[in-house]
């Protein structure tokens, strides 16, 4: 059944503009029947972010089977094909934020089931309900000629089974009390477009020597209950979201259990705040994610307001993370005016954003000063910014400032100290074969020096509150182009700051 694309329809639902077409029918049938419809449309260039196609579900499901496909013609160099998303939303309607969620994939897969006993890894089980459900397509680009699709539903008739209650995993893990912990809070799994299922990504994590994992799969909540078995007093693994929109992605940190975070919407809708409160109202932390990265819709436009730190290195580091952390950098100076309290300086962060072999877990981490290995002490660690951020376990560091007798002040911290008093910055680096390190301050890099080949030294400046008013360290590869470019080389490990001077 042939749909084209009209304004009847239209929507515009205080965010991105959504288009809902002419739906089918089913009538009701006997167990163990199946019947099938097909929806063919056409979309052209500067489509709605979603088009919705309603499904009309009788009494007596069992399952729905969506599957589609869609054109993907060849297109001068420079510009973009098509690219089609898809999910699902139930009866209980798609209203931003609303319950009616049951799933998303994205453009990784082309088909879905849905029963009240299982459904494909990126969707929800549950009850196949009568009433209207819409399958949502999203034209993520389009062709100059437009792009033709087609979805096929299939529903299978007879009595739903139980839907299992979910598992999710415990808040704690044995730790080692107070201490420095490592982990990786951008990780993807089958669940959404990566390729590891959760038992090889708990795998790697330990072998990498993480202590904590968080699960962020693009816009779906599926794989927080997929877990089980997986933890243990030595791993813990929080909940969370990428939630991934046309204007970058945000990743919502160790959120409660089952939370799902919208996403369909775009800078210019001024929504994302209602979203932010909708992170930390789950007890979660909001970490706009590689904010420079080069892919179509990955650049951070939100800004920087509602988040509560940012993730500045992401993967294998790239120029683009170079830029990141610049960016950051350069909020640090209002930061060392408002005081080093939480929430009034963002916090840096790394991930390694690993989807399949190949991208290492852990490479970044991020290790963070936490009471003990819960979650509510992780997150309290990272939005202090009481943390640092190393391209593997190998790489060890200390890093602190000392004032007069008795006063210190580590990462994340503020040294309470004159303007004009002597203050000693120390930074102890192991793990880290052929790097140099760094100081930079509010007038950028004002100290480096080389480690000894073993990759383990110490390092000691001195300075003021008056000539720094914050001091981070960078310990750094040689550069690839041996400095004949004047650029840094890769970051093997970075710190955030120590603020210097005023009150705590």
């Amino acid at each position: 059944m042939d749909r084209p694309l009209g304004r009847r329809g239209l929507l515009m639902t205080g965010a991105a503009a959504a288009l809902t077409l002419n739906g089918v029918g089913f009538a009701e049938a006997a167990d163990g029947d199946e019947k099938t419809q097909v929806l063919r449309g056409h979309l052209p260039t500067g489509s709605p972010d979603y088009v919705y196609l309603p499904v009309e579900i009788p009494r007596g499901v069992r399952e729905i089977v969506v599957s589609y496909s869609y054109d993907k013609p060849q297109v001068p160099p420079g510009t973009q094909g098509n690219a089609l998303d898809i999910g699902i939303f139930d009866e209980r309607g798609t209203e931003l934020g609303g319950p009616g969620f049951r799933g998303w994939s994205g453009g990784f897969r082309t088909e879905f089931a849905i029963s009240a006993e299982r459904a494909t890894p990126g969707y929800l089980a549950g009850p196949v309900r009568a009433g209207t459900w819409h399958v949502v397509v999203a034209p993520y680009t389009v062709a100059p000629r437009g792009l033709d699709y087609e979805v096929t539903v299939t529903l299978r008739y007879g009595a739903g089974g139980e839907t299992p209650e979910p598992v999710y995993p415990p808040e704690r893990a044995r730790g080692r009390g107070r201490a420095w912990y490592r982990g990786d809070c951008h990780l993807h799994t089958v669940h959404s477009d990566g390729r590891r299922t959760p038992a090889e990504v708990a795998e790697a994590a330990r072998a990498a020597g993480l202590d904590f994992i968080v699960t962020t799969e693009h816009n779906t909540s599926s794989g927080h209950a997929a877990w089980e078995g997986l933890w243990g007093d030595d791993l813990l693994v929080l909940a969370g979201e990428e939630v991934t929109t046309r204007n970058g992605h945000v990743l919502a940190l160790g959120t409660d259990p089952g939370t799902f975070v919208d996403w369909r919407y775009r800078a210019r809708d001024n929504a994302f705040g209602r979203y932010a409160r909708r992170i930390r109202r789950a007890g979660g932390l909001v970490v706009p994610a590689h904010p420079h990265a080069t892919c179509i819709g990955c650049n951070w436009k939100f800004g920087l307001n509602d988040a509560d730190a940012v993730e500045v290195w992401n993967g294998p580091y790239t120029p683009d993370d170079e830029v990141s952390i610049a960016e950051w950098d350069n909020t640090l100076v209002a930061a060392a005016r408002a005081g080093s309290r939480p929430g009034s300086w963002l916090p840096a962060m790394g991930n390694s954003d690993a989807h399949r072999e190949g991208q290492d877990v852990g490479l970044p981490q991020t290790v963070v000063l936490a009471d003990d290995l819960s979650r509510q002490s992780v997150l309290e660690g990272l939005r202090a910014g009481r943390s640092w951020i190393a391209e593997s376990s190998r790489v060890g560091l200390s890093f602190s400032a000392v004032g007069g007798p008795g006063r210190h002040a580590g990462i994340g911290g503020r040294l309470r100290a004159e303007r004009d008093e002597p203050v000693t910055v120390r930074l102890e680096v192991s793990g880290a074969p052929g790097c140099s390190v760094r100081f930079v301050t509010d007038q950028g890099q004002l100290y480096a020096t080389e480690l000894p080949a073993s990759g383990e030294g110490t390092a000691e400046w001195r300075t003021t509150p008056r000539y720094a008013a914050y001091v981070r360290a960078e310990v750094r590869h040689a550069p690839a182009d041996g400095g004949a470019s004047g650029l840094p080389g890769a970051m093997a490990a970075m710190t955030n700051p120590v603020f210097l001077g005023g009150d705590d």
